[in-house]
């Protein structure tokens, strides 16, 4: 299944929101939609799941304009949207039923997630007695009880603690190597490095960057060495001002040209005592910067 968003535009009154977005994401891989508060992340959201419409432009699953009575998607908001004063159960299964599960199997999915997210003795309690990292696990039950072919998550790690996060990534993991198409919206880089294959960075309604992150990465001049030894002095006083520390205590070497990093690799390994010498690439977070600091707009 791949999904496509294509050349969406979208103003509210005078106020254009998004100009021409388009991107793709495949099934039983993850993608990121990335950009700053403001830049039109959830406005394309609400598009792509059909809240309300976009002014010109098309969202299409395998070339076919999506057909929202047949396609599953799931979704979990940054903003929670649950009632604090219900039980538990009976939200859960009536937003069930509202996304087509009969009774009896709308119950047995919701009571499916509760165990496996070790929320089940908690059933038949009030969502305000839960805590906040609790409250957001019963909130992602909305989001896979009906079993979505399309997963929306929009800050799903938010106030989660270390184990639930790894519960969190499971599950995760479990959505895409079923062959669903899982779509990320979060600030948090590294959960986007760590799942995500494609990304495409919002900048004030407009596709600054999209493609697959690998080859994005790669496409910056690989003209910087990292190089881990336990004696980076030793390195520093023979190369001098073309060394610099990084914060983890490896050494950055700014070679001359991308074509010096073989020569200057073997000359490390021969002379030095070398634990690690690799091509530096940037990090998410070092490509979100430069493609989305500019300035904001309203979703």
């Amino acid at each position: 299944m791949v999904l496509e968003v294509r050349n969406i535009e979208k103003s509210f009154g005078e106020k254009q929101v998004l100009s021409g977005v388009s991107f793709q994401a495949e099934g039983g891989k993850a993608f990121g939609l990335l950009g700053r508060n403001g830049a039109g992340k959830t406005t394309s959201i609400r598009i792509l799941m059909d809240v309300f419409p976009a002014n010109s432009g098309q969202v299409l699953i395998d070339g076919q304009t999506i057909d929202y009575k047949r396609i599953r998607i799931g979704y979990l908001p940054e903003e929670r949207g649950l009632y604090p004063k219900k039980i538990i159960i009976d939200q859960l299964t009536y937003f069930a039923a509202l996304k087509g599960m009969r009774g009896k199997e709308a119950v047995k999915a919701v009571d499916y997630w509760l165990e496996r997210l070790g929320m089940a003795e908690y059933r038949n309690k009030r969502l305000d007695t839960l805590s906040k990292g609790n409250q957001q696990k019963i909130q992602l039950i909305t989001a896979l009880a009906h079993d979505p072919e399309i997963v929306i998550l929009d800050e799903p790690f938010s106030g989660l603690d270390p184990v639930n996060a790894m519960l969190l990534k499971d599950i995760v993991k479990e959505q895409i190597s079923k062959g669903k198409i899982v779509l990320f919206s979060s600030h948090q880089m590294n959960y986007i490095e760590e799942f995500c294959d494609s990304i495409a960075i919002l900048n004030a309604g407009k596709i600054a960057l999209c493609g697959n992150l690998r080859d994005i990465k790669r496409n910056y001049v690989r003209d910087r060495l990292v190089v881990r030894t336990e004696h980076p002095e030793q390195i520093e006083d023979d190369l001098g001002g073309a060394c610099s520390r990084l914060g983890d205590g490896s050494l950055m070497i700014q070679l001359t040209s991308a074509g010096e990093k073989r020569e200057m690799m073997k000359r490390l390994v021969e002379h030095y005592d070398i634990d690690e010498v690799k091509v530096f690439e940037p990090s998410l977070n070092d490509i979100f910067v430069k493609h989305a600091s500019n300035a904001v707009k309203e979703d």
